[in-house]
C-alpha cells in the first residue's frame, strides 16, 4: 500500500489542513517507511487543483491519501480514480497509528 501525506512543508511533521492546496506531498509504504516527498505543482494557481492531485496521486500509484481536510470534488476525483482517504488532524505519526488500529 500506498500512502500519500498532503504536508506544510517538507521539514515539519504536521498533516496539512488542506488537500489540494498542500504545498508538499509525502508517499509512505504500510510500515511508514518514506518512499520520496514531492512538492505539490498545484498548490497555487486557478481552481481545480484538487482534481489535479487526485490526479497526479494517482499517477503515482497512491492508495491512500492522508489531509486533515479534503475538499468534496477532490473526494470525488480520488473515488472516481478508486483511492481511498482518510481526513486527519496531527502529525504524520498518528496516520500510522491510526492506520494499525483499523
Amino acid at each position: 500500500m500506498k500512502i500519500a501525506i498532503a504536508r506544510i512543508n517538507n521539514k515539519e511533521l504536521e498533516i496539512s489542513f488542506q488537500a489540494g492546496r498542500a504545498p508538499y506531498y509525502s508517499l509512505f509504504n504500510e510500515k511508514g517507511e518514506l518512499l520520496e516527498t514531492i512538492k505539490n505543482p498545484f498548490a497555487t494557481g486557478g481552481g481545480g487543483a484538487g482534481i489535479a492531485v487526485a490526479k497526479m496521486l494517482a499517477d503515482k500509484d497512491v492508495d491512500l491519501v492522508i489531509a486533515e481536510s479534503i475538499g468534496d470534488r477532490m473526494i470525488e476525483a480520488l473515488e472516481d480514480r478508486g483511492l481511498k482517504y482518510k481526513q486527519i488532524k496531527g502529525e504524520i505519526k498518528d496516520v500510522f497509528i491510526d492506520i494499525e488500529k483499523d
